[in-house]
């Protein structure tokens, strides 16, 4: 009878505890797009140009890869249920910041820190999921992340009903939904048991540890590249919807919806399938969808069709982004176990780290159309393509033997 009742606790901690990790790490994207439509409002008040605005956005990728840099390995350390209390007060803190902003410089240096400190909450959820999920880890990170995907959905529309207030009251959402999340994660949460009698491992050795596994490698650098297009999307899309085609606030939010919409079902895909096909075959079937419709997209822009055909094409390449993430970070975190937080670290660093380059690339390429945008997004599959083809063919060759 007791066993029964532990078991029936522990199913229940885990359906309690996903979507308690889930809105710790939809954190981050309510904080890059819910102020999205804003985006031209806050060029305006703040005396700057859209480029330095979109450059927010860099930054905010910026400080939040040198968070995870720092954080990941204290993870691996110490008590990651502080380390999420950390993270979330920090962030609550740089959003009221933010209301009282009157400069692009001001507003700039506090989405560095915003984004730097909430880093040591979002760090510890893979390797928690890893740890509940052992050998389906990629199911795991599937479901988080489709429910996750609920806030990046939401987060536009709801920023253009807050932005007829002002884009202030963006900022103070953004503090009141974290400290929701502050307090249930305080309540709620349980603390990871850590193995006894470890011998210590310096900062360095686990970085060193991570990124010399041959076996990842590849997979790594396929994720910042995936990286590099999706943020090159988020950059690039309300330029590319509310100036280059000139749609309203609302209709951006809808079609912005629709895609992570894609997100979502791609995400509910992976749990179906990824138990019988593996992460590596579905991250082939990703990889194929993406470099068709990022082909088509560069087609696109360059016969200047009207904007349908950009959002028809956009769709499907999103979803498949998503499919292609989430299998290689899968792939990546089965191989660590005593460094899960630095292989998060490594994983998120460079993802963000390269992802911060979007709006730099973008605006030195910027010609006034949605081109610069789409050649990016194809360039960086065509590179996951050639990181990932001596994976397919020994595969392939496996199979045959």
């Amino acid at each position: 009878m007791n066993q029964i009742k532990q078991d029936n606790q522990a199913e229940l901690s885990l359906k309690l505890l996903l979507p308690l990790l889930a809105a710790i790490i939809a954190i981050s994207p309510l904080a890059i797009d819910m102020y999205l439509p804003a985006m031209p409002i806050l060029a305006d008040q703040l005396s700057t140009d859209m480029p330095m605005v979109q450059n927010s956005l860099s930054i905010y990728l910026l400080g939040y890869a040198l968070g995870l840099l720092f954080f990941g390995p204290q993870a691996d350390k110490h008590s990651r249920r502080k380390l999420v209390i950390l993270g979330i007060s920090g962030f609550i803190v740089m959003s009221i910041a933010l209301i009282f902003v009157t400069s692009i410089e001001q507003f700039l240096s506090l989405r560095f820190l915003q984004a730097f400190i909430s880093s040591a909450a979002t760090v510890v959820v893979p390797g928690t999921i890893k740890e509940r999920y052992g050998k389906d880890t990629a199911k795991g990170f599937s479901y988080v992340s489709m429910i996750m995907m609920l806030a990046p959905m939401i987060a536009p529309s709801i920023g253009a009903v807050l932005l007829l207030h002002s884009w202030q009251l963006i900022f103070f959402a953004l503090a009141v939904y974290s400290t929701i999340v502050l307090f249930l994660a305080y309540r709620f949460l349980p603390e990871v048991k850590r193995e006894k009698n470890l011998v210590p491992v310096s900062f360095l050795q686990r970085y060193k540890t991570v990124l010399s596994h041959k076996k990842s490698q590849l997979n790594i650098v396929s994720s910042m590249l995936v990286s590099l297009a999706f943020f090159a999307y988020i950059t690039a899309i309300p330029f590319v919807y509310l100036t280059v085609f000139k749609v309203s606030e609302f209709e951006f939010s809808l079609l912005f919806a629709i895609n992570v919409l894609a997100l979502m079902t791609a995400h509910f895909i992976n749990t179906r399938l990824v138990g019988r096909k593996g992460s590596t075959t579905m991250l082939k079937y990703g990889l194929i969808v993406a470099v068709i419709f990022s082909s088509m997209l560069v087609l696109v822009n360059l016969l200047h069709l009207p904007m349908v055909y950009t959002a028809i094409a956009v769709l499907p390449l999103m979803g498949s982004l998503s499919m292609i993430a989430v299998n290689a970070d899968a792939l990546i975190m089965q191989e660590f176990t005593r460094e899960a937080g630095t292989a998060t670290a490594v994983i998120g660093t460079l993802r963000f780290g390269i992802g911060a380059l979007a709006g730099p690339i973008l605006a030195f390429y910027y010609d006034g159309s949605a081109l610069p945008f789409a050649l990016l997004m194809w360039c960086a599959i065509v590179a996951v393509l050639l990181c990932q083809l001596p994976s397919f063919i020994k595969n392939r060759d496996e199979k045959r033997t």
